[in-house]
């Protein structure tokens, strides 16, 4: 891996790359090798090796103690992005899911950005819900969700803080939802989220916009996810047609 072109903070950076997404991957768990141990798998030099690993320290990816080694902090929840599936129902599989309902009401006259993505009348009532979730208890996400009145009022009677809006959906409107258009991009946490969240203000966060449609076609759900970048990775697989 290591080549005699661009400069140390160049090769370090690239020797932080591969190692990110080996630990992302589940390559390491606990206590990584040693640096020359390292070195010697990646092709890189101890000092290229010494400077990623404080690089991905102040990521949060890792942590170094004197004596024992560095080690990894925790493993990111991966979260597909080859088919439609709530975020809860993938993240099962990294440990245990829990939600706190901060909001779940009607609201008469919806904004006029909602009501034009829901393909609502203009002023037309809708229903907000807004959740904190959180794996294996820590906070990992604030969701905020805007649903087509008939498809929100009968979740207002549901165990919202159980189940996941996808599931209930399809149960309570007795339709299948069809795709959803998603838009990721990066913010930065302001101090209200930041403190939700348990981080840091102005740590880095994935914006998850996602407008869901039901089979026929029709836009029902309109979401904005707020994810903690440390702790959560999208994944899919692009066939080139």
């Amino acid at each position: 891996m290591e080549d005699h072109d661009g400069s140390r903070a160049d090769r370090a950076r690239r020797v932080a790359d591969v190692l990110r997404q080996r630990i992302v991957d589940g390559a390491y768990e606990g206590v990584l090798p040693d640096e020359r141990a390292l070195g010697r798998s990646l092709g890189a030099t101890r000092n290229a090796v010494r400077e990623a690993l404080n690089m991905l320290r102040d990521e949060g990816v890792v942590t170094r103690r004197r004596g024992i080694g560095t080690l990894v902090t925790g493993h990111k929840a991966g979260h597909g992005l080859a088919r439609l599936v709530g975020l809860a129902e993938e993240l099962t599989a990294y440990g245990t899911v829990s939600n706190e309902v901060r909001e779940a009401r009607v609201v008469p006259h919806a904004p006029p950005a909602i009501t034009q993505r829901l393909c609502l009348p203009e002023r037309s009532e809708a229903v907000y819900i807004e959740r904190l979730r959180s794996l294996d208890a820590e906070p990992l996400s604030l969701d905020s969700t805007w649903l087509a009145p008939d498809i929100g009022r009968p979740l207002l009677d549901r165990h919202l803080a159980g189940r996941d809006l996808f599931a209930l959906i399809e149960e309570t409107s007795g339709t299948r939802l069809g795709s959803a258009e998603v838009t990721v991009h990066a913010v930065t946490a302001d101090p209200d989220t930041a403190r939700l969240l348990d981080v840091a203000e102005g740590a880095a966060l994935f914006t998850i916009d996602r407008l869901t449609r039901l089979a026929d076609g029709r836009p029902v759900d309109a979401e904005s996810l707020r994810v903690r970048a440390d702790r959560f990775a999208l994944r899919a697989v692009l066939p080139r047609d």
